[in-house]
């Protein structure tokens, strides 16, 4: 499954212009509390079959995890669901970090 990538610095470019971004962060409770992209919702990887209803289908919906690995299997999931829209930020939030 190909799913498409995009990057912190678009992500980021994005934000600063004032795009209201549909932000889905899967990663647990105790790496959010060390900081959250501001506006994601905080849907932990493991949660996500019990609260799909809560990912808008806007379009585009950008998966967010620590390193890239798990967002990316979640838009695999989502993928296999039938959303549609589905992108990965390629190095998670180590790499937004570094921005």
């Amino acid at each position: 499954m190909n799913i498409v990538q995009i990057q912190p610095e678009e992500v980021k470019a994005r934000l600063e212009r004032g795009e209201s971004l549909n932000l889905i962060d899967v990663r647990e409770p105790e790496e959010v509390a060390q900081g959250m992209i501001a506006g994601a919702v905080h849907i932990p990887l493991g949660q996500i079959p019990d609260r799909i209803d809560e990912i808008k289908q806007t379009g585009e919906i950008i998966m967010i995890c620590r390193s890239g690995y798990r967002s990316e299997r979640a838009c695999e999931y989502l993928t296999e669901l039938g959303l549609e829209g589905l992108k990965n930020m390629e190095g998670g939030m180590l790499a937004w970090s570094q921005l």
